[in-house]
């Protein structure tokens, strides 16, 4: 729920959301611009000069999936690895900035990468990070045991990439062919240390996973479920010393109660719901960045149960809905939100609007349900039990849909429930569902949603000729015919309508006007702030 870049958020992310659903709420995406809102009057002075010392208390809505950046595509385990460890590169804005990498280069024929590492770099546990923990992350996600969210983005056709190791410091990894989205796979990749995770048959549910050891600016302190988990400061970091001694993640799966304790001084940073956000502006407390996520927040059609696998009556569905009205009921103004036309968001490659929109017509869906023969249509709607602009997406479904004349009963579960559910790939609890996911900037990392036998792919939508043109779309190098087979790939879900894409959001933060470095920390999508080494108190 990434992951990202998260290119996933499953979670996914799901994210990797609910990663996508849950995640689904899933992926490194390209850092968004920010506005900042602070009051001077309750601001401590600040100089402009970072000073070293204090801690900062952030709120999670859930306990992290598994604190192992090979599993992450939730929202929240996202956020936490991101300080527990480091990426190879990132991409924002379309540049390139390399982390534990130096350099990357990519042969004449396109075939080769080569990966070459910093020197000195290190884990938590002193031990050096070399080209064999590289080598052993990435052949850990090709491993078909090890049952990797992520092995679809290095196998092209069914032939896996090859990696080897050149040097201390040096990787090679050799691609079957000629590959247009490999970058999107490599940007996401965080590694692990092989000298902690070597012979374990299962490491998304290793118990090392409970003591992480990492490469980020802040090292695992302590754990405990239903409650937080808290870093501290790794002074040997690469990037220079973090000014920041700790970090907490409060887990505050109650959004009323953690906006109290938000505003009572005992949480200094939260992702805060739209509704929320001119009372916390009122205040004066707080730095208000408002930025576009790169997100999808959607609807997903349970295709494993029968009356969902009627075509005509997924589209009746969606012409009895109308996305303006969804918007205002959930997200209070068209200033977070924007109507959305398709499943990839407006800063992927080869996105377009050029689709069937489903605009709301009553009398079309009518018909269209007359034409599938189904009347007396009831229907499940699940969502999550703490997240308002789905509690409120929810209630307006279910109204809209009665004038359809389907009745629809409300399912609201708790989060940790609803992801593991909606990741059953047998689930049949309920027709419908919300969730949202992140990607980024290469529209390949959302094949993990879509194609047949995928984990996130919620809808459970098989259509082999549908997967044909995701594998199609990675290799192709030719710009116009990539465009054409994403368009391709977008219509036929906007044909199929097995997802419902319902708006494309932005992200509003709250962050403690004692805090400075905001800016430096850059705004991201998914994990609130990229760099946490950079935040320090005034």
């Amino acid at each position: 729920m990434n992951r990202k870049y998260l290119w996933l958020t499953a979670l996914l992310i799901s994210v990797m959301t609910v990663l996508s659903a849950c995640g689904g709420e899933g992926g490194n995406s390209s850092t968004a611009s920010s506005g900042q809102n602070s009051s001077a009057s309750s601001a401590p002075a600040d100089n402009g000069q970072p000073k070293d010392g204090g801690s900062i208390i952030i709120a999670v809505s859930d306990d992290p999936k598994a604190l192992n950046p090979l599993y992450a595509g939730d929202r929240v385990t996202l956020t936490i690895n991101q300080a527990l460890y480091s990426p190879l590169f990132n991409i924002n804005d379309g540049k390139k900035t390399f982390v534990l990498a130096e350099s990357e280069k990519v042969s004449d024929d396109h075939l080769t990468y080569t990966i070459k590492l910093r020197s000195g770099l290190k884990w938590h546990d002193g031990q050096p990070i070399t080209a064999d923990d590289l080598v052993f992350s990435i052949n850990s996600i090709l491993d078909e045991k090890q049952n990797n969210p992520f092995r679809s983005m290095y196998v092209f056709n069914g032939k896996p990439v090859k990696v080897s190791k050149v040097d201390d410091l040096t990787v090679n990894i050799v691609l079957p062919e000629v590959s247009a989205a490999f970058d999107g796979a490599l940007v996401q990749l965080y590694p692990i240390p092989e000298h902690i995770f070597k012979g374990e048959a299962d490491i998304e549910k290793s118990r090392k996973n409970s003591n992480p050891v990492g490469s980020g600016p802040f090292k695992f302190k302590e754990y405990r479920p239903g409650e937080y988990v808290t870093l501290e400061r790794f002074d040997d970091y690469f990037a220079a010393k973090p000014h920041l001694d700790s970090v907490t993640y409060r887990i505050a799966k109650d959004p009323n109660a953690a906006n109290l304790a938000l505003q009572n001084g005992e949480i200094q940073m939260r992702m805060v719901d739209t509704q929320d956000y001119k009372k916390l502006k009122d205040t004066g407390k707080f730095n208000l960045l408002v930025y576009p996520e790169g997100r999808l927040q959607y609807m997903v059609f349970n295709l494993n149960i029968p009356s969902m696998q009627n075509v005509k009556v997924r589209q009746a569905i969606a012409y009895a809905l109308d996305k303006n009205e969804m918007i205002a009921a959930s997200y209070s103004s068209s200033e977070f939100a924007e109507p959305a036309p398709s499943i990839l968001t407006p800063d992927t490659l080869y996105q377009t609007s050029d689709l069937e929109k489903y605009d709301y017509n009553l009398d079309k869906a009518k018909q269209l349900l007359s034409e599938a023969g189904v009347s007396n249509l009831k229907l499940r709607l699940a969502y999550s039990n703490t997240n308002k602009p789905q509690e409120s997406q929810a209630l307006y479904v279910q109204q809209k849909l009665k004038d359809a004349g389907i009745e629809v009963e409300l399912v609201p579960m708790d989060v940790t429930a609803y992801g593991n559910k909606t990741l059953d790939m047998n689930n049949k609890d309920f027709e419908l569902n919300f969730g949202g996911y992140i990607m980024g900037y290469e529209p390949d990392a959302y094949k993990s949603l879509y194609m047949s036998n995928e984990a996130y792919n919620y809808s459970h939508y098989k259509n082999p000729e549908f997967d044909a043109l995701w594998d199609k779309g990675a290799v192709e190098t030719d710009e116009a015919k990539r465009a054409e087979l994403y368009k391709q790939i977008q219509q036929t879900v906007a044909n199929e309508m097995t997802v419902y894409p319902i708006a494309y959001t932005k992200a509003v933060v709250a962050v403690d006007n004692s805090y400075g470095g905001i800016e430096e920390a850059r705004p991201k999508p998914v994990v609130m702030l990229e760099d946490l080494s950079k935040l320090y108190k005034k």
